[in-house]
């Protein structure tokens, strides 16, 4: 039978260095597996148009700095967020344990976008091939254009994606009566993943528009971009990239939480061996 980690029972420094590892392996090879689909995403999805962005030519434009960021990204999500449930989940009743990772879902989020954001701005500028893509030209103000969308986005993405996953593991823990695998889990994380893109698809068309605003534009306002992008193409306009972003965040989902569940598994029976195993 499969022995898993019984959480709760490891150590603070275990939970730490465990969730850093394993988010910066699930983060790097996701990130770079991927990249090419989320490029044709971001051409779709700018004001500049598909073609003039790029096309399908250059899919791998931008990559340098998601492979700097991406580790680092997901390192400060997961030790964000494994941290505060081990912290909060003691003091909350166990029916309340759902609002627990939402509180720990949104730490999360906005402590990772310190990192993510001017790592998105530089690598979508890049994307569509926009000549003023280097970070020292850019300055503070420009790479941290977005964070607000950003936050807009990534929050109820969140807020939806890991309650959901953490919900989903656990109905499997019941049916089966053991630990998830990480192949369970990496399926719980791609279900949960695919209802948050889909839904999240407008957020993330409005801060791809804010991010690949020229560098003119002092002030690039949220609801401005929402009306200028529903005026161009109406709702659809909205969803632009939806089915993409839906099946490429379900696939990424699956390995991403595959190498995340896998590592942390590694972590607490190869490097923390006093972490406890159940069988």
């Amino acid at each position: 039978m499969y022995q898993g980690k019984k959480t709760g029972n490891e150590s603070p420094k275990t939970v730490f260095w465990s969730s850093m590892i394993s988010g910066a392996a699930a983060g790097v090879v996701c990130d770079v597996v991927f990249f090419p689909m989320d490029t044709v995403k971001t051409r779709l999805q700018s004001q500049h148009g598909f073609q003039k962005s790029g096309g399908f030519k250059s899919l791998y434009k931008g990559l340098g700095p998601v492979v700097a960021g991406s580790a680092p990204i997901a390192s400060l999500f997961f030790v964000t967020y494994e941290g505060f449930k081990v912290l909060v989940t003691p003091m909350v009743d166990v029916k309340y344990h759902s609002f627990v990772h939402m509180g720990a879902a949104s730490c999360a989020e906005i402590i990772s976008c310190l990192v993510k954001v001017p790592v998105e701005v530089l690598k979508q500028r890049r994307q569509a091939l926009l000549a003023n893509a280097h970070p020292v030209s850019l300055g503070v103000r420009t790479l941290y254009r977005g964070y607000g969308s950003t936050l807009l986005r990534d929050l109820p993405f969140g807020f939806l994606q890991m309650p959901l996953w953490e919900y989903l593991k656990l109905c499997w823990k019941r049916k089966k009566g053991r630990e998830c695998t990480p192949f369970e889990g990496a399926t719980a994380g791609a279900l949960s993943v695919t209802v948050s893109a889909a839904v999240t698809t407008p957020l993330d068309v409005i801060k791809t528009r804010i991010m690949l605003a020229h560098q003119s534009q002092k002030r690039v306002k949220i609801i401005s971009t929402m009306k200028e992008v529903y005026r161009e193409k109406g709702l659809r306009g909205l969803f632009t990239g939806c089915t993409l972003r839906a099946v490429g965040f379900t696939i990424g989902g699956f390995v991403f939480f595959g190498i995340y569940e896998q590592s942390r598994y590694a972590c607490a029976t190869l490097i923390f061996p006093e972490s406890s195993v159940i069988n």
